[in-house]
């Protein structure tokens, strides 16, 4: 998948004055709907909100069906649902969670990066502008996407939110997790930065995890170039952080969803994934996970790329990551 976010530039100015336009929106979502919404919150008592957008979860039965999902379709919502629960629940600790569904793509296999930055990129921004105007009320957020849904959450803050510097200036952190992020696009994007380490503000975090040994047919989502950050120890060199140092991971259902003790939360299984970067591939490495278990291969990911568990192996290690960056935000820019 050969990513073309300098080629975009054009398309996503065109998106940007399409939302800030008086004219015609036409086949944009309305969320002024409820219904076009996964998750308000009915209180905001948190300093913080956290705006998510899940990875790709349509599917359609054939092939028959169209490439890009109606906002409804029962089972792209049902999906999403699930990789709510297993990745923006992490943050559930540190802001008001606020997710939109957005109309997907369904894995197209020639210009994805096109496809992308149409549909679910309008959606997405539509829905980030209607919650900054109606929801936000001035408060710092996080963003926090996977997959699609960073790929997505690329196209926001290249375009959005250089259109809004006013807006970007609240942003503590973007999780763009699952999607590769590299130095042509921040040279191209010079309002956004890459984070150095744990306490940064403003910055991009992304990484993909993979085994040691990945079969064809690759890894799909990471690309010359992805820039990559430890989210144990928080480093950007080779340093391993040993799965004793992480604060913990969660266990997957068989459906992907996130496994739950008795009163219905989430607990941390200790000792289990540990990650160190290869700076060669663009990638996270984890050692000590199963990979014959836990990532055999598809006709998309080859054996060995751990991309459904980029959040469930460092889950705890992001909600503290969150509440760091956000402690970090308000002693540099005070409380409200």
């Amino acid at each position: 998948m050969k990513r073309k976010k300098i080629a975009l530039a054009v398309a996503i100015l065109s998106l940007s004055m399409l939302l800030t336009a008086c004219g015609n929106k036409k086949d944009v979502t309305d969320y002024s709907k409820t219904e076009n919404w996964m998750n308000l919150p009915t209180t905001t008592d948190k300093e913080v909100d956290v705006f998510y957008l899940y990875p790709t979860t349509y599917s359609p039965a054939d092939q028959t069906n169209p490439s890009i999902s109606t906002i409804d379709d029962a089972g792209m919502v049902q999906n999403a649902k699930i990789a709510y629960g297993r990745q923006a629940t992490a943050f559930e600790t540190v802001g008001n969670i606020y997710a939109p569904y957005y109309r997907q793509d369904n894995l197209s296999p020639v210009d994805r990066e096109e496809t992308i930055a149409g549909i679910p990129t309008t959606d997405a921004t539509a829905a980030f502008d209607y919650y900054i105007k109606h929801y936000n009320n001035g408060r710092p957020f996080i963003l926090v996407g996977h997959s699609q849904g960073a790929d997505v959450m690329s196209n926001l803050l290249s375009g959005y939110l250089k259109d809004h510097p006013d807006v970007y200036k609240r942003m503590v952190v973007a999780y763009v997790i699952g999607f590769t992020v590299t130095n042509d696009y921040l040279t191209a994007n010079p309002h956004l930065k890459f984070a150095e380490g744990p306490d940064d503000t403003g910055v991009i975090v992304s990484y993909n995890t993979e085994a040691e040994t990945v079969l064809p047919p690759g890894n799909p989502v990471v690309t010359e170039g992805a820039l990559v950050i430890n989210p144990i120890n928080w480093k950007r060199d080779e340093t391993l952080a040993t799965a004793a140092e992480n604060l913990g991971s969660i266990a997957l259902n068989r459906d992907g969803s996130a496994v739950l003790n008795a009163e219905g939360k989430i607990e941390p299984v200790m000792n289990f994934a540990d990650a160190q970067i290869n700076l060669a591939k663009g990638v996270l490495i984890c050692s000590t996970a199963n990979v014959d278990l836990l990532s055999p291969g598809s006709a998309t990911f080859g054996k060995g790329v751990y991309h459904t568990f980029d959040y469930p192996f460092y889950y705890f290690n992001l909600r503290e990551n969150a509440e760091n960056r956000t402690n970090k935000y308000f002693e540099i820019n005070g409380t409200k």
